[in-house]
């Protein structure tokens, strides 16, 4: 008799090892998921009767803060990081574990610019810092000037200065 895999697993939408070694630490988990046009981050605590999410942003939410450019770029992703990790803190989260799904792991890419500003923000995540984006392309200078500009504003409204 052939077995039939769990009906995400056929879909391509969960690998269910990696799930179950992040929800063995015990930690919320910091779900990051990008689209062309936005990044998607979540702290996401296990529920047995299915996971609950504590926090959500979106890289639009960054309009409402005077964001004036493409919400699927590095910087873009970065500034929502932060302003996810500012409202962790609120809420007494200190501690997550980065969940990325079933995407590919590049080196600096927008996850883990999301990753840098969720770290900035004060929380601890397990993470190489050789993954990280540096901080030329996280303001955005490979873009324009004018990026850099308005990420500039758009970092101080969320930090508050």
């Amino acid at each position: 008799m052939k077995r039939i895999p769990h009906r995400r697993r056929r879909e391509r939408k969960t690998d269910y090892r990696k799930r179950l070694a992040l929800l063995k630490s015990g930690k919320y988990r910091l779900v990051v998921r990008k689209s062309n046009n936005s990044t998607l981050g979540q702290i996401v605590e296990y529920n047995k009767n299915g996971d609950k999410t504590l926090l959500s942003v979106t890289t639009f939410m960054l309009r409402k803060l005077g964001w004036k450019h493409h919400c699927g770029n590095i910087p873009a992703a970065y500034l929502a990081g932060l302003l996810l990790g500012k409202k962790a803190l609120e809420k007494k989260i200190n501690d997550a574990v980065l969940d990325m799904g079933l995407q590919t792991s590049t080196k600096g890419n927008r996850i883990y610019a999301f990753l840098k500003g969720v770290l900035d923000a004060g929380i601890n995540v397990p993470h190489s810092p050789e993954v990280l984006p540096d901080e030329n392309r996280i303001k955005g200078s490979h873009i324009s000037e004018e990026v850099v500009k308005n990420f500039e504003e758009v970092r101080k409204k969320i930090l508050g200065e």
